[in-house]
Formats: structure tokens, sequence, C-alpha cells
């Protein structure tokens, strides 16, 4: 799906993102980053843009179906990355994820 500036809905959110994934830090080529839901939709997520995060593939084979607050809870290094890089996020979805880790 296009919008009217001819982007991509994945382009928007690797550009949003900086091309980086949001979980290991790291800066990637576009094709080298794939999409993530924060919350799976298989859980209950959409495909909105607030649910929706750059991703390297490494990380996103290691988070698999599991919501993001679930994948980050023992991940602090990671977690610290998903709070700086993914503030594009829900913040209910960022809420989940600090009081995971608080648990």
């Amino acid at each position: 799906m296009r919008r009217s500036n001819g982007k991509s809905r994945r382009e928007r959110i690797l550009e949003r993102d900086g091309h980086r994934c949001v979980y290991c830090g790291e800066e990637f080529a576009a094709e080298d980053l794939t999409l993530d839901h924060v919350e799976p939709r298989v859980k209950g997520g959409d495909s909105s843009d607030g649910n929706l995060v750059s991703c390297c593939r490494r990380c996103n084979a290691a988070k698999g179906g599991q919501p993001a607050w679930a994948f980050l809870a023992r991940r602090p290094e990671m977690r610290a990355n998903f709070l700086l890089y993914g503030g594009s996020v829900w913040p209910r979805l960022r809420r989940a994820v600090i009081e995971a880790a608080e648990e």
C-alpha cells in the first residue's frame, strides 16, 4: 500500500526508525531489515504504524512470535535499545515493555 507521498508502509517505518533494528540497535540496509509486530497479530496486535518497528533478521528470528515485552523482559540491553529507538510505538506497548522488566 502506498500513500500520497509514494512510500510504502515498510519504507516509512524503516525511515522513521533510521534503518536501525530497535532491538539490537544496529543500522542496516533496507534489504536486511524486516518489519516486526511489537504485539504479534496472533496475540491481538494490528498492522498499524504504532505496532510496527524495524528489526534485523537475527533479532526477528530470536523474538519469533513473542510479544516484545516477553522477549525483552530478560534482555536489558535490548530493552534499552527498544525504549530508545522505538519511540513511535504505541504508549501502551512501551509501558508493557517497562512493566514486564519490573516483575
